[in-house]
């Protein structure tokens, strides 16, 4: 069984929030396989089921994005699973807006939520599929940015990228991840069709 591991907060109030791009592509990926992720197991919400013909676990942790750990390392066991096992999801402030990358394993680069999971698990043998959410505005910490419901414009950015995620996470299944890495790790394009600026490394947050 593979697990995908949406990060986020839970709670209404930070539903539309940058850094809850991981649960809103759990969301897709719930609603593209009917798989329905509501069952409490542990620390988390859970949903069972077939996504690209692979047995699969939906997984939201319900521990809050510093705490992701506790819940993975939870599930892990409960499930009988290895981090080789998981695919993460979550947001990269580093990255431009719409831009996605898939890392078959690594640190944490500095987000609280890889952090969590590696320090829980004692293992960075995972992959990860990252979003990016683009620096905080000028005079924002970044803290305070990545709690904030998104505007109308950065809302309709995320929406293409979490398509694009939902296609990362099922060609992983279907394919491995170097096809995945090959076809999706690629500079994203704004909406106007030029390439957005911005680094490649995750954000300390």
């Amino acid at each position: 069984m593979r697990l995908i591991v949406g990060l986020g907060n839970p709670g209404p109030e930070y539903t539309w929030s940058p850094h809850n791009l991981g649960f809103l592509v759990i969301d897709r990926l719930s609603e593209r396989s009917s798989i329905r992720v509501r069952r409490p197991e542990g620390k988390s919400l859970v949903g069972l089921g077939q996504l690209a013909g692979t047995d699969v676990a939906l997984v939201k942790p319900l521990t809050f994005m510093n705490a992701s750990g506790i819940a993975v390392r939870d599930l892990l066991g409960r499930l009988h699973a290895e981090p080789a096992d998981m695919i993460v999801v979550t947001d990269d402030a580093a990255l431009p807006p719409g831009t996605l990358r898939i890392r078959e394993r690594g640190s944490a680069g500095g987000h609280n939520g890889l952090k969590s999971i590696i320090g829980a698990i004692q293992s960075d043998e995972f992959v990860r599929v990252r979003l990016g959410i683009g620096a905080a505005p000028a005079g924002m910490d970044l803290a305070d940015y990545v709690l904030e419901p998104m505007s109308d414009n950065d809302l309709e950015v995320a929406a293409e990228a979490i398509d694009r995620a939902v296609e990362a996470v099922e060609m992983i299944l279907e394919k491995g991840v170097a096809a995945a890495m090959n076809r999706f790790n690629r500079r994203a394009e704004g909406l106007d069709g030029e390439p957005r600026s911005g680094g490649s490394e995750p954000g300390a947050y």
